[in-house]
């Protein structure tokens, strides 16, 4: 049996992992300091335990606090970790960023889920509307093994599967090209997108458009649209939407928009998204 220390277990996304976690083969430790987060733990049935007990019996220390305190709490872990003992990373950013102590005997892994697929096509209504995914809906993730021996890769997949169960498929990526996924694709691209389309949908609603309308010709036009540019079936747009989508691209976007997935501006962003709050 696996001891893992879960760092952040009363957190939000700590609390995901908690609820995976503590009826598994894994015996968790759960290390918890906010007075809101040992009440989630208390909820749950759970106590915390001391960080420092906890990496003293800990196989795998899963990270699950926010980006911009991986540097400074990861300062404290790391050195007290046990050699051979596996450090989980929730991002990409703080570990593309540099800001991991060097400690060459301790296995680096970063993850991330994917979250649930909009064609997942969930029967249980539960797992339907479980868009963050980790409670019912499937979903996939994405793993790195940063640092360490090969023959850590499988045992910190299963932890990572367990974690966001349940999940389709894990793909093995490096953690470059975790961060081109997030933030370069998914954020700095994707959720902006998503933005100017809920910003545009406002738009259409202040000319006059019924809120309800629009939002419903979006959305089902959202679904539609998405299929076809990610192939999902095999229609293509009409005629009149490719001339519309060529003549919007240039008003909309900038020519050297794809800049954003350059190393330099990857670089930037994981810079911004780790830096420690100001106290």
């Amino acid at each position: 049996m696996t001891t893992v220390a879960l760092f952040g277990a009363g957190g939000k996304m700590g609390g995901r992992i908690t609820d995976n976690l503590k009826d598994s083969d894994y015996r968790v430790l759960y290390v918890e300091v906010s007075p809101a987060g040992i009440e989630n733990l208390r909820k749950r049935g759970l106590s915390p335990t001391p960080a420092d007990a906890a990496l003293r019996e800990a196989d795998a220390t899963v990270l699950a606090v926010p980006d911009n305190l991986i540097e400074r709490i990861s300062a404290d872990v790391v050195p007290k970790m046990r050699p051979g003992a596996m450090l989980l990373c929730l991002d990409a950013a703080a570990p593309y960023a540099g800001k991991l102590p060097s400690r060459p005997d301790v296995t680096y892994f970063v993850t991330h889920p994917c979250h649930p697929s909009v064609f997942n096509y969930e029967s249980d209504p539960e797992a339907a509307r479980d868009y963050f995914g980790g409670i019912k809906a499937k979903q996939s993730i994405v793993c790195a093994l940063m640092q360490g021996p090969e023959k850590d890769y499988a045992p910190g997949e299963a932890l990572c599967r367990k974690m966001f169960a349940p999940v389709v498929d894990a793909h093995r990526v490096t953690v470059e090209q975790m961060a081109i996924l997030e933030p370069a694709l998914s954020e700095t691209t994707a959720a902006t997108c998503m933005v100017v389309v809920r910003e545009a949908m406002e738009e259409a609603i202040r000319r006059g458009v019924p809120r309800a309308a629009a939002r419903d010709f979006l959305l089902g036009h959202r679904n539609i649209e998405l299929a076809i540019v990610v192939e999902e079936i095999g229609a293509p747009f009409s005629d009149g939407a490719r001339k519309a989508i060529e003549k919007a691209k240039a008003q909309i976007f900038r020519p050297d928009w794809k800049k954003v997935f350059e190393p330099e501006a990857l670089r930037e962003s994981v810079e911004m998204i780790t830096r420690p709050p100001v106290r």
